[in-house]
């Protein structure tokens, strides 16, 4: 029997960590989830947003009856990932922001970190650069507007790469003779932008996506289940099945990555 992952995000950002996982593991089914009712994840307060990813979680391993999931968003990875472990007992694969491979990769000890608001400010954050880059420089900064640029791209409208410049700029430091030669893309909606991306740097940078580590992850993770690990559940295959918070159709992008059927869960925003 196939493995079944269930790929988690806000929105599209989690396409690149599926088609990744698709590359690592073919035989997968895959079912992709967008809370698109709740987009943009960034600008929630925190309490509320656990709760909702917790809520909107546990409806679609109802649902969907995965063998493990992929949560394929930094900001729900460093906020509510723990919360969905304690609620679940299936494994759980989280993304947090790529700072233990920069740190190891930089030359001029000066590492950018593109991500949301919210992932930013984490704790988790700060504690992965204690641990692994506290020998570096690290630029945090909060993007206001790259994840809603990359979803814009992806329903059609063309970049603008000033804005884009815009948004990245402050990751791009000169200090004392040396500067910033890796950047982290600390949300998955990030790396669907990384042509526009290096087009607007103001000098070449290695741009970390995190997605083909987490691929690996998650074949490690459903290479060591057990027959016991695996929940019972009835046929057809989902594989391609992607779900929506709110009703929209899947459009090309989805379909390009292999997500043809959609299902609308119809969780709204409670106002």
């Amino acid at each position: 029997m196939s493995p079944r992952i269930l790929v988690f995000d806000s929105g599209m950002g989690g396409l690149t960590v599926a088609t990744a996982i698709r590359a690592e593991l073919p035989d997968a089914e895959l079912v992709y989830a967008a809370d698109s009712a709740a987009f943009p994840y960034g600008a929630w307060p925190e309490a509320p947003l656990v709760e909702r990813i917790a809520a909107v979680v546990a409806r679609l391993i109802e649902e969907i009856a995965p063998d493990a999931v992929v949560i394929a968003c930094n900001t729900a990875s460093t906020l509510a990932l723990a919360e969905l472990r304690r609620r679940h007992t299936l494994p759980f694969i989280g993304t947090v922001p790529a700072i233990k491979p920069a740190a190891a990769q930089t030359r001029s000890r000066i590492i950018g970190v593109l991500a949301t608001r919210g992932t930013v400010t984490r704790e988790y954050t700060q504690a992965l650069i204690h641990t692994y880059a506290y020998h570096c420089r690290v630029i945090l900064h909060g993007a206001p507007r790259l994840a809603e640029m990359a979803e814009a791209q992806l329903a059609g409208a063309p970049p603008d790469l000033a804005a884009i410049a815009g948004e990245i700029a402050p990751v791009f430091r000169e200090i004392d003779g040396a500067r910033t030669d890796v950047v982290v893309l600390g949300c998955t909606h990030y790396p669907l932008l990384l042509g526009e991306l290096e087009a607007a740097s103001p000098w070449k940078v290695s741009f970390i996506d995190p997605a083909p580590a987490i691929a690996r992850r998650v074949g490690a993770v459903i290479a060591g289940l057990g027959p016991g690990d695996r929940p019972g559940r009835l046929p057809p295959p989902v594989d391609g099945l992607v779900c929506f918070t709110d009703r929209r159709e899947p459009g090309a992008a989805y379909a390009a990555m292999g997500f043809g059927r959609a299902r609308i869960l119809a969780m709204p925003v409670q106002s």
